[in-house]
C-alpha cells in the first residue's frame, strides 16, 4: 500500500497511477480517494498521470486525534507533490477537497501547479458570519456534528439517500450502489477526524486563498446544491480569483461528479486541454 509519512507521523495513503501531466485528485468530507474511481480511470484513459490521496483521519490514512484542520489538510498535500516531485500538476477538489485545493495553492505557492478546478467546493466560507450574511447559521453545522456523535452509521446513510446526491428531488432515482458506496467509505474514517472535519470546511475563511491564485481555476458547481449552497460559494469564488471562469450546471446535486461523471469529466478534460 502506497503511503507517506508526513512531518508530524501521520501517514497519509495515496493512489498513483500512468504517466503523462499528473492531476491529484482531493476528495470531500467524510469520503476517501475511492470517490474519484470514475475520474481517475477516465484521465487514465487519457494518458494522464492521476494522483489521489486519503485524507488524514479519512480511509486508509492515519486516524489521529489532532490536526482536522485546512493548514495540516494543505500540508499534507504538499508533503505528497514533494514526496512524488509533481510539477506542472493541475489540482482538482471536491467539496472540502476544493477549500484544500485552495489553501494549499495558497499557502505553498504555485511553483508545481498548472491549474486547478474545484467542485461543489467549500470556499470562499460556509457559515453565517456579518461580514458573510448568505453563509449557512453555525447551528447546521452543530447538529451534522450532533448527529455524527449519536450514531454515525445511520447519519451516514441518511446524507448520500438524501441532499448529497438530490435523491431526495422528486423523479430521481436513488441508487442503492452509490448510497452504499458512500457509507462504506465514510465508515473507514475515524470519527474525531470527521467530526473536526465538520468545522475545518465550514468555518475557514478562503477569501485571502482565492485572492492570492493567479494560475486558472474553473469553478464548478451545480445549481440544485443542498450541501453547499450555490449563491454563497461558487459565484463568490469565481470573482475573488484573478483567473477564475465559472461554470454553473442547472439541476445538478453537490455529488455530480458521481451521478453526474460523463459532463463533468469531458468538461474537466476540456479545461485541462486549453
Amino acid at each position: 500500500m502506497s503511503s507517506i509519512t508526513t512531518a508530524d507521523g501521520t501517514e497519509i495513503f495515496y493512489k498513483d497511477w500512468g504517466t503523462g501531466q499528473p492531476i491529484v485528485f482531493s476528495h470531500g468530507w467524510p469520503l476517501s480517494a475511492d470517490d474519484w474511481d470514475t475520474q481517475l480511470l477516465f484521465f487514465l484513459q487519457h494518458g494522464y498521470r492521476v494522483i489521489a490521496h486519503d485524507r488524514r483521519g479519512h480511509g486508509r490514512s492515519s486516524q489521529t486525534g489532532d490536526g482536522h484542520d485546512m493548514d495540516h489538510y494543505a500540508d499534507d498535500l504538499a508533503a505528497l507533490t514533494a514526496h512524488l516531485d509533481l510539477h506542472d500538476a493541475v489540482h482538482v477538489g471536491h467539496s472540502t477537497g476544493g477549500g484544500e485545493v485552495v489553501h494549499y495553492i495558497a499557502r505553498h505557492g504555485e511553483d508545481r501547479v498548472a491549474k486547478a478546478a474545484i467542485i461543489s467546493a467549500v470556499p470562499p466560507l460556509m457559515v453565517q458570519t456579518e461580514s458573510n450574511p448568505g453563509g449557512l447559521p453555525k447551528s447546521v453545522f452543530d447538529d451534522l456534528q450532533a448527529q455524527l456523535a449519536a450514531n454515525r452509521s445511520e447519519f451516514y446513510r441518511a446524507l448520500p439517500a438524501g441532499p448529497f446526491y438530490g435523491f431526495n428531488r422528486p423523479g430521481v432515482e436513488p441508487s442503492e450502489a452509490i448510497i452504499q458506496n458512500w457509507w462504506r467509505q465514510g465508515m473507514m474514517g475515524g470519527a474525531k477526524a470527521h467530526h473536526d472535519g465538520i468545522v475545518a470546511f465550514s468555518q475557514t475563511d478562503f477569501t485571502e486563498d482565492l485572492r492570492k491564485i493567479t494560475v486558472p481555476v474553473l469553478v464548478m458547481h451545480g445549481d440544485d446544491d443542498q450541501i453547499v449552497p450555490y449563491a454563497d460559494s461558487a459565484p463568490l469564488s469565481a470573482e475573488l480569483l484573478q483567473n477564475g471562469t465559472l461554470k454553473t450546471y442547472a439541476g445538478f446535486p453537490h455529488g455530480m461528479p458521481t451521478t453526474q461523471a460523463e459532463t463533468i469529466n469531458a468538461d474537466l478534460l476540456e479545461f485541462i486541454r486549453s
